[in-house]
């Protein structure tokens, strides 16, 4: 299952594999993420007053404004920084290797990017067959917002990729030659993030598997490229077609030009659109690894 190109990624993490500092790892990610949310809220609450810290933890939970956004958004680079920090001091690595070659991450990225416009075109357009979006932000201030909705979703993304496919399937394929573990791991780890206390058990079910399945795909590119850049490309593309142009109703829809005509637990009780999410996240996949190959 380790390619040649995956070897030469996790060459870095080789130097110090032990589980020990794996576990420091996580934890030094865990406590990074948390301060970073904390600086963050006393940021608000020093501007805006109690009231507005209030304002603001009611809208994380549902962020339909771009302001509520921005907020969430904010939230991610703490746990980005926990892990170049624990690959530097912990492993010592140098930063750069939990991306790949600077040269091939970004071709693959823009590749990544190229086939999920295409596939983006053609399921919109299939979809508006069967249903109707709904106007969210007017085009004006989707405009305006759209360049840090761009930056931020790359910090999001980026994060995650750093995260799961970069510090974690990097120092596990490191440890251990099965890829159950370092592949199956940071997907589980990956899709957890993506629980819902809202919902009942059976719709988080339907929702952590096609996180999942998500980051199973994304853990495979890297494998296989050897690099961050089609994953981060494919997860970048992906969270911009479903958080800037068509977000779920009633979901996280700030920076949404439109949204669906269904919320989330109607989308989750639906077969055809819980099949059509999974074959398209395969079917993408299946392009992006034959492209890589």
């Amino acid at each position: 299952m380790t390619t040649p190109q995956f070897s030469r990624y996790i060459q870095p993490a080789r130097r110090r594999p032990q589980l020990w500092r794996l576990v420091a790892g996580v934890l030094v990610i865990v406590v990074s993420y948390a301060v970073g949310i904390v600086l963050l809220l006393w940021l608000v609450s020093l501007v805006e007053g109690a009231r507005g810290l209030r304002a603001t933890m009611a809208g994380l939970s549902s962020p339909s404004t771009p302001r509520d956004m921005v907020i969430l958004f904010a939230t991610f680079p703490g746990a980005g920084l926990g892990a170049m920090i624990a690959a530097r001091l912990l492993h010592g690595r140098p930063v750069a290797s939990l991306f790949g070659r600077a040269s091939r991450l970004m071709r693959d990225f823009v590749r990544a990017l190229g086939v999920m416009a295409v596939f983006a075109v053609v399921y919109l357009s299939i979809w508006s067959l069967f249903h109707d979006a709904i106007p969210n932000l007017g085009a004006r201030q989707w405009l305006a917002v759209l360049p840090l909705s761009l930056v931020l979703l790359l910090l999001q993304t980026g994060t995650e990729e750093i995260v799961f496919r970069g510090y974690l399937q990097q120092q596990l394929a490191a440890r251990f030659r099965s890829p159950v573990v370092w592949m199956i791991l940071p997907s589980l780890g990956f899709a957890a993030l993506h629980y819902d206390p809202a919902l009942r058990p059976g719709e988080n079910l339907f929702l952590l598997s096609s996180a999942g399945v998500f980051g199973l795909a994304a853990a495979d590119l890297t494998r296989v490229t050897g690099n961050l850049g089609t994953a981060w490309g494919f997860h970048f593309a992906n969270n911009f077609l479903a958080l800037a142009i068509l977000a779920l109703n009633g979901s996280m829809t700030g920076f949404a030009l439109f949204v669906t005509p269904y919320d989330q637990a109607r989308a989750l009780h639906s077969p055809v659109l819980m099949a059509s999410d999974l074959l398209a996240t395969v079917l993408v996949w299946a392009v992006l690894r034959r492209l890589a190959r």
